[in-house]
């Protein structure tokens, strides 16, 4: 890949003629019945989508949406992933006047999308104070308005090898990186393949493997005990007991469905994603709800939010394909046991109540040199969206004066 690939401004805007026919769909579509008094036990609740629907076609302006997701600073570039030639990545760079600003990657994950990353980009200017970030949030390969990935194997590792690039592209040959969802399981893969890039990393999405008896003698006897006696002792903190419960249910309980089809056969969940809006918007929605702690969702947001995977440049389907890929049994490099291993770079880690997933901190000790830990009382999964205001502290007091991993990238102190 050249290093000098052409950086071109980007303006979302979307056919007219794509959007009479998602209003001719939404007027087709035929809803299912709902048992009695069902709730949201069942999946996402019948009368919020039909008012959701009804809304998106007769009510949502989505010109509206898109002036404003056209005022953030917005471009494409080409880069090229090993195997799989030459992809154009969308990205957010909102760039600062300090001219020694952090460069900042975000990446987000599935359902989400760069529109997270908007509350963040004011509260990363900087003062005399604060450190200033040049922030860019690319949509990943399949998401958003980046290229569709037309071959088998685009997996963690092939995520990691893009983001890595458009920084390259771009000019920051060092950064650091924060993530959530997908985007913690790409952090890892940055941190394991391209350490000569990122040199610090912030999750809130804390996915640590159980402490190993060779890496971690004393952890994992410790950590062992510990589990085996939580059943009978408070061994655990309420919070980390309730996290543990949630991922529990996440991963084999009540919420793996979404996971086990996207997983297995994506093509097939693909049809109605692709075909039926309301489909998309169901499927969208009910994480969007269950994964908050009661984030006060308005209408708007919520078909923003789903209107950017139905106009989406590679189809509503195409990001489906990061779950199957990451779990196909011949990924080596990115397999969990690898992704899961100790990081020799400074971690930062958000921990929210409504997280879907987060293991105790003891586990995660593993991760990395973890620098810094916060615990909030309030977030869920969505965190940039929920609670902006924890992780650009947290990311100031990282590389901020006097945090410990203050001017870890060369040259950018962020002051």
């Amino acid at each position: 890949m050249s290093p000098v690939s052409p950086v071109t401004p980007f303006t979302v805007d979307i056919e007219e003629s794509k959007l009479h026919r998602l209003h001719q769909k939404l007027g087709l579509t035929d809803f299912p019945p709902e048992l009695d008094q069902a709730g949201s036990t069942y999946g996402a609740p019948l009368s919020d989508v039909t008012r959701l629907a009804k809304y998106w076609k007769d009510g949502f302006d989505w010109r509206t949406q898109e002036a404003k997701l056209n005022e953030l600073p917005q471009f494409t570039t080409n880069i090229t992933v090993d195997g799989f030639g030459e992809l154009n990545v969308h990205f957010v760079h909102q760039k600062s006047d300090v001219a020694n600003a952090i460069p900042l990657l975000f990446i987000h994950g599935w359902p989400g999308s760069f529109i997270e990353v908007t509350k963040l980009l004011p509260l990363l200017q900087g003062s005399k104070d604060e450190p200033a970030f040049h922030v860019v949030a690319p949509s990943l390969p399949n998401f958003g308005f980046s290229s569709r990935v037309s071959k088998k194997g685009f997996g963690i590792c092939q995520y990691a090898e893009a983001c890595n690039k458009v920084m390259l592209v771009l000019g920051y040959d060092q950064y650091v990186a924060q993530g959530g969802d997908w985007g913690s399981v790409i952090l890892r893969a940055l941190g394991h393949y391209h350490s000569d890039h990122v040199r610090a990393l912030h999750t809130n999405m804390v996915l640590a493997g159980f402490p190993k008896p060779l890496n971690a003698p004393l952890r994992f006897i410790y950590s062992l005990t510990k589990h085996a006696l939580s059943g009978f002792l408070p061994t655990y903190t309420t919070s980390e007991s309730e996290s543990l419960a949630r991922a529990m249910d996440w991963r084999f309980g009540s919420g793996r469905g979404y996971f086990a089809q996207m997983a297995t056969k994506p093509q097939t969940i693909g049809y109605s994603l692709a075909d039926s809006p309301v489909g998309l918007l169901a499927w969208i929605y009910e994480k969007l709800i269950a994964w908050t702690d009661d984030y006060n969702w308005s209408d708007d947001e919520i078909l923003t939010w789903v209107s950017i995977y139905y106009f989406s440049t590679a189809g509503p389907s195409a990001a489906s394909f990061i779950y199957f890929e990451s779990q196909a049994k011949d990924r080596d490099l990115d397999s969990t046991d690898k992704l899961q291993a100790y990081v020799d770079l400074p971690i930062g880690l958000a921990y929210f109540p409504k997280e879907i997933a987060n293991m105790p901190r003891l586990w995660a000790e593993g991760m990395g040199k973890v620098i810094h830990v916060s615990e909030s009382s309030k977030g869920g999964h969505f965190a940039a969206l929920e609670r902006p205001d924890v992780i650009s502290d947290d990311l100031k007091a990282m590389f901020g004066k006097g945090g410990k991993a203050f001017a870890v990238v060369d040259g950018k102190s962020g002051y």
